[in-house]
């Protein structure tokens, strides 16, 4: 093995898993079928229009365009011919009226005889602005502009969870492009390939790759994540232990079942003395009462002997807590405020 494999393979092993992973071109995208077989046509032509791709986090929306950006420069001249920014760092009017736009009107580099034998390396620019629904509406507007000027020889790829916080007369100028959350046997596919590669230990007991994506809900990024964290959780303890559902609910900070169950059964039993008691337990031993809040609410909302409108008000109270919380309200305070809330209508 030569001193650059090694360096390869030394840099690889201490390359976070998502990265490690990500797809190196469109076939390896998993779940988007439909954006996929668009660009794949797009890239037979190498005519790329803008494009806006957007839907929820981990569902491959960067990835895909960088892989696109592969497939049509190759990983040499992709180095001068795409520019990443994330807009949720910079997202004022003058990162459009500098960087983006004198990225922009730079002269295109031209490839090399190699390039141009493997790679279409069509004569423009990408420029991709990650998290653009961060971005203000001055910046936006501004952007507009610059796209028309510049599209002669520069493509924008825009890259937002929410659509609706894109201007409109800038989403009209992009082709738009939907991610949509994996499916269950896309997302398995590509957990087993990562555990196989990786060499993992689980636990044939249960379904420990299928509690990975429940718990991630769909967001890949999230599952390798967690999957990863678990990995080295259980090399700490024993370089051969087995990944448990047990460990992946720890490294995801999932409350155990009894921890909910009891809950329930002190805000049903409407002592407020034993209620108060259980939060301060809960909040000593530090898990996250978002986290709580999802869980409590698959239980009482799942549950058949809670009438409608019971469920009704319990929904309304977790809203109000989990709007309180993402403002940065108190965790204790509002813990304790849901459970009396909640005590009070059942």
């Amino acid at each position: 093995m030569t001193t650059t494999d090694q360096y390869e393979e030394e840099r690889l092993h201490h390359t976070p898993w998502v990265e490690k992973y990500r797809p190196k071109n469109l076939d390896d995208v998993a779940s988007q079928e439909h954006a996929v077989a668009i660009l794949k046509r797009t890239l037979a032509t190498a005519n790329l229009p803008h494009m806006l791709f957007y839907g929820p986090p981990g569902t491959g929306k960067t990835s895909t365009i960088l892989a696109l950006s592969k497939q049509l420069f190759g990983p040499n001249l992709s180095k001068s011919r795409v520019l990443e920014l994330n807009a949720s760092d910079e997202r004022g009017i003058n990162i459009v009226r500098s960087k983006i736009k004198n990225f922009a009107r730079l002269t295109i580099s031209n490839p090399t005889p190699e390039d141009l034998a493997n790679y279409p390396c069509p004569p423009y620019k990408i420029i991709i602005l990650d998290e653009a629904d961060s971005m203000t509406n001055d910046a936006q507007s501004a952007l507009r502009r610059t796209m028309e000027t510049y599209s002669g020889m520069t493509r924008f790829c825009l890259i937002c969870n929410y659509i609706t916080r894109i201007i409109d007369p800038l989403a009209s100028r992009c082709s738009k492009f939907r991610f949509k959350l994996l499916n269950n046997d896309d997302g398995l596919n590509r957990l087993k390939y990562i555990a196989e590669q990786e060499d993992l230990t689980l636990d044939q007991e249960e379904p420990v790759l299928q509690q990975v994506l429940d718990i991630s809900g769909g967001d890949l990024r999230k599952a390798i994540t967690y999957l990863q964290s678990a990995s080295k959780l259980s090399n700490s303890y024993d370089e051969h232990q087995e990944i448990s559902g047990k460990l992946i609910r720890e490294t995801a900070g999932v409350l155990y079942e009894e921890i909910i169950d009891e809950l329930v059964n002190v805000i049903k039993g409407k002592n407020h003395t034993q209620i108060s008691n259980y939060v301060n337990e809960i909040i000593l031993q530090g898990w996250s009462i978002q986290q709580l809040i999802s869980q409590l609410h698959d239980k009482l909302i799942l549950d058949d002997s809670i009438d409608s409108l019971t469920k009704n008000q319990i929904a309304i109270n977790l809203f109000e807590t989990d709007k309180r919380l993402n403002n940065g309200s108190d965790e204790h305070i509002q813990l304790l405020n849901l459970s009396l809330q909640i005590s009070k209508v059942m």
